[in-house]
């Protein structure tokens, strides 16, 4: 939820006048694509990480007003928490080198970046969840100063009319409340953007809700969080959670999480949207002054804001987005299921394998999702999320089988066929799908490393767990910055 919106209170004519904004936008992005109004020339892609920052104790640093300041980048933004900022990268095409190019983009913005944070104090890291994270550093305080986010706090308490409750339960269990969404800045991820047509994006969205959960189990790197050692994807049901507008009664009557998986594959883009619409009630219902039928009939691009405000408050791991750039309307996939780092070399992995694996899956003479439930997906991301590298998942044809084994027998080849055929050359192609196969054949992955990392320094160095998280992160950040794929990293 990127928009800019200003503290403000809502009353209920704005409501009235927000969701038949809504619908009228709903009613021109219909006749948008049923006009084939849409850039489809050239494909672009794209990526957004979210960064922590630290001080030199390896504790969450709220600085991030400051950090920025001293960055001076319009790449890098602000994010939910004061200890949380984002890099924004210039959207690519996959063709030739495009991977490398990303690469290196993200590592020379980065380490420049790190220089100067560094010189206020503070250090940037990729990581799911800071694993020095206590509950005092989520608080009402620690909220970024951008008004949105405050608006956005009071929006979701007011719908709930609770405080929120976060319980998690994995190696350890973890059992708290919360009177402010700031537990969602602990969810620091990667998000993949894919640029498709309105006549493929249904077979793209559904091909990457039948990956979400292998995407997953192969990059978690989110196992620790208040000091416990949860899920090894902790990030998934602790964003599901922390975002949750529904009281226990309301969950009861199985209303909708706003935190979404879905519930069926789509034959069109639209299903998307007017299930945003239909199931959701507005959070932030700001109206801006565009009238977008009279903007479509004058032959203009119609900006559509309230149906992409309200879209931004649907938390779908995989969100459709209507967007305009350079006087053209688009379509993207936005891919959410990934959490940050370990290095950048291991995020554009995983994003070569996400684009490969997709494109493959999305041309296929015969769609996986007519061989395979909604359902089974839905129980793959959930089975991903909580076992990561050692999940059994189901696929169609083999039954079910270690997640690892699905990779090296079936998926692999698919997504060098897909990046064959975005152009993606081909040294590149097998130096980054390579880092997903050794990730598999060692099991290793950022999740086996953090937590074999705070084992050995609590059972061989007898630190007790504040002491052992803190050497973790000092350990995770000085391999990060060496951009050594993780599955190569030591245990200390």
């Amino acid at each position: 939820m990127g928009e800019d919106v200003s503290v403000r209170t809502f009353s209920r004519e704005d409501r009235a006048r927000y969701r038949d904004k809504v619908r009228r936008c709903l009613d021109v992005f219909a006749e948008m694509l049923r006009e084939s109004r849409f850039d489809v020339d050239r494909p672009m892609t794209g990526v957004e990480i979210e960064l922590n920052l630290v001080d030199e104790a390896s504790n969450p640093a709220m600085r991030n007003a400051d950090v920025l300041a001293a960055i001076s980048d319009s790449s890098f933004q602000t994010e939910l928490g004061q200890f949380n900022i984002e890099i924004n990268v210039p959207p690519r095409r996959l063709t030739g080198t495009g991977t490398a190019d990303f690469e290196e983009y993200v590592r020379a913005s980065l380490n420049a970046a790190e220089v100067k944070a560094r010189a206020i104090g503070a250090h940037m890291v990729m990581i799911g969840i800071l694993p020095t994270l206590r509950p005092e550093h989520l608080t009402a305080e620690t909220l970024s100063a951008n008004p949105r986010y405050k608006l956005l706090n009071e929006q979701i308490f007011a719908a709930r009319g609770e405080d929120l409750s976060i319980a998690l339960s994995g190696v350890e269990r973890l059992a708290v409340t919360a009177d402010t969404i700031t537990p969602e800045a602990a969810c620091t991820s990667t998000q993949f953007h894919l640029q498709v047509s309105p006549a493929q994006f249904a077979d793209y969205w559904n091909a990457a809700q039948a990956v979400a959960g292998i995407q997953v189990a192969v990059g978690a790197n989110s196992p620790l969080f208040f000091g416990r050692e949860l899920w090894r994807e902790t990030r998934i049901p602790l964003f599901q959670q922390a975002t949750d507008t529904r009281s226990e009664e309301i969950k009861a009557q199985g209303v909708r999480p706003r935190v979404w998986f879905g519930e069926r594959w789509i034959t069109n883009v639209f299903d998307l949207f007017e299930e945003n619409v239909r199931y959701f009630p507005a959070l932030l219902p700001v109206c801006d002054p565009e009238d977008p039928m009279q903007a479509l009939a004058a032959g203009e691009v119609p900006k559509l804001a309230e149906l992409r405000l309200h879209n931004g408050t649907v938390y779908r791991w995989n969100r459709p987005v209507y967007d305009v750039s350079r006087g053209r309307p688009h379509l993207r996939v936005e891919n959410r299921v990934l959490p940050a780092g370990p290095t950048v070399l291991d995020t554009i992995a995983n994003g070569a394998f996400y684009f490969g694996l997709v494109r493959a899956l999305a041309e296929s003479d015969r769609p996986l999702w007519s061989q395979m439930s909604f359902s089974a997906a839905e129980e793959n991301f959930t089975s991903c999320a909580r076992h990561g590298i050692d999940a059994q998942v189901f696929w169609p044809g083999l039954g079910y089988l270690p997640v690892t084994e699905l990779v090296l027998r079936r998926l692999l080849p698919l997504a060098h066929h897909g990046l064959d055929r975005w152009g993606l050359d081909p040294a590149e192609r097998d130096r980054l799908l390579g880092i997903i196969e050794q990730r598999c054949l060692t099991s290793r992955n950022g999740a086996t490393w953090q937590v074999e990392t705070l084992h050995r320094f609590e059972s061989a160095d007898h630190l007790d767990r504040p002491e052992a998280l803190r050497e973790v992160v000092r350990h995770y950040v000085d391999l990060m910055h060496s951009n050594r794929p993780v599955h190569e990293w030591p245990i200390p």
